[in-house]
């Protein structure tokens, strides 16, 4: 089970080697095509329970404010040319005065006051409320300045004006419907590619936005044409890469992406991200009564699993075991905090001290890498808890959490790309919908550390948080999630550990 896909990948390797490839399309015809595994119904940034629609799509066609160079992480003028603290909870910006949006309409205030309080607004039930829920308003203060109104001090601010924020223009979501599905036509925005193309879903055509402004800390496109298709099956996006109608994909297995690189002309990458796998547990008890409740179950299921092993045999290069509900470069994070090692003795006896001698059986929903998981679930059937994996879209799981219908969850989150230990712990211990524990006292904690300047005190917080988090296991993380991508060598790839490819910074070789 855990080596179907290797199998996969070399039955297709085989496939395909036995019959001349074409030349590479992208290179030939100037056009970078990529592949996303998901489909992405919508193609705006703030509706969207993918990356690739918050990020890669979101980054392509719109700008923030404030630009985070991905080498240096120093924060750079985007669509705003200065900024200031006013007092500790008022951010004034001044704002460029020659950017247009993809129609020929002229940027101005208008637009970022209009984005600004639109998705911070509770009633338009933005996917990740987390992002923006600490502005209290936008106001326009000039033509072409503005101010954030902070509800109380903030100092990730600017990493996240940096980062999930997009800039729309005024009556964006005009015409969309309760679904928030913005049509084609109004896909507008003032970044280095313009929509051409949408099929909610299918595929997606970008072309280079020839008025870009030309001192953009992104930089002007090299590649004219990038088109995403959507192909959910691993076979069928490997074939496609092989055959020259594909030029990346990511989110392979390391395996998967060894025997792609065998394959003359495709190359493969493996880095670590700084997206964390790990377990959610319903511990409030929303699906009703259940083991998970018990901190000894939590305990047990942490012992069970032989995460090493998973890691040096299934995930492989760019990935480590992983203990801390936080990313190592995030602000705020530590990872000295509680360590459960694999021992699987240990996990039955903690069984049986919660009155399960002979385990029991529970469903897991999970959506990223079915072989994972089911290794995962290996070990844990060992121990006793004999799992039913429901393997489903992202946007299904997520669903079922909201509605109170999960009670045990294998996920992963990549803070959004926001390097801030706030953008970890928010979304799952500030009593949002994604917060299966409900703890007031984490939530106290992480409300105080969102507005508290004090690096230190900061630091402080967040030390207390992960390490009731690790020792109560209300999460349990696993491991870091790598991106394995595997592409056409005519490109000269580059890979950042916020899973953002940034199709807009490649170039050919």
């Amino acid at each position: 089970m855990m080596m179907a896909l290797s199998r996969l990948a070399t039955l297709v390797v085989a496939l395909m080697l036995a019959a001349p490839l074409p030349a590479t399309a992208g290179k030939r015809d100037n056009t970078l095509r990529w592949v996303s595994t998901f489909s992405i119904a919508s193609g705006e940034p703030y509706y969207n329970s993918f990356r690739e629609g918050v990020l890669f799509i979101g980054q392509m066609v719109w700008d923030t404010l404030i630009h985070r160079d991905p080498d240096t992480s120093a924060y750079k003028p985007l669509l705003a040319t200065a900024w200031r603290w006013i007092d500790p909870t008022t951010l004034e910006l001044d704002l460029r005065t020659d950017v247009t949006f993809h129609d020929g309409r002229a940027f101005s205030a208008d637009d970022v006051v209009y984005t600004i309080n639109y998705v911070i607004d509770p009633a338009n039930k933005v996917t990740n409320p987390s992002n923006v829920n600490w502005i209290e308003r936008a106001e326009k203060t000039a033509s072409h300045q503005v101010r954030l109104i902070l509800k109380a001090p903030f100092p990730a601010a600017i990493e996240y004006l940096a980062g999930p924020i997009a800039i729309l223009p005024v009556d964006f979501y005009k015409d969309a419907g309760a679904d928030r599905l913005v049509p084609a036509a109004r896909l507008i925005g003032t970044g280095p590619y313009r929509f051409t193309r949408w099929e909610p879903g299918k595929e997606g055509q970008f072309d280079a936005n020839p008025t870009y402004m030309a001192d953009s800390p992104k930089g002007r496109p090299a590649i004219p044409r990038v088109v995403m298709r959507v192909i959910p099956d691993a076979a069928t996006q490997m074939a496609e890469l092989m055959a020259g109608r594909v030029d990346w994909i990511g989110q392979l297995p390391e395996d998967a992406g060894r025997q792609l690189a065998s394959v003359p002309n495709i190359s493969m990458l493996a880095s670590e991200t700084m997206r964390i796998i790990f377990l959610q547990f319903d511990v409030q008890g929303r699906s009703g009564a259940n083991p998970f409740q018990d901190l000894r179950v939590r305990q047990a299921v942490a012992h069970a699993i032989n995460r090493e092993a998973i890691v040096a045999n299934l995930i492989g290069a760019g990935s480590r075991v992983w203990h801390a509900f936080c990313f190592e470069t995030q602000v705020g994070c530590t990872t000295d905090v509680q360590r459960y090692a694999y021992d699987p003795v240990r996990a039955k006896a903690l069984l049986t001290e919660a009155g399960f001698p002979n385990g029991f059986d529970t469903e897991i929903l999970g959506f990223r890498s079915r072989p994972r998981i089911e290794a995962l679930n290996g070990f844990l059937t060992a121990s006793g808890i004999r799992t039913r994996l429901q393997f489903m879209a992202y946007s299904a799981v997520r669903d079922r959490q909201h509605k109170g219908q999960a009670r045990f969850v294998d996920t992963s989150w990549g803070s959004y790309s926001v390097n801030d230990a706030s953008a970890m712990i928010n979304p799952f211990f500030t009593h949002l919908g994604d917060d299966m524990v409900q703890d007031a006292e984490i939530k106290a904690w992480a409300d105080q550390a969102s507005r508290t300047i004090d690096p230190e005190e900061r630091k402080r917080l967040y030390g207390q948080i992960l390490r009731k988090i690790a020792d109560n296991v209300y999460i349990l993380p696993l491991y870091t999630n790598p991106s394995v991508a595997a592409f056409t060598s005519d490109l000269a790839f580059r890979a950042w550990p916020d899973e953002n490819p940034r199709f807009y910074m490649q170039r050919w070789r």
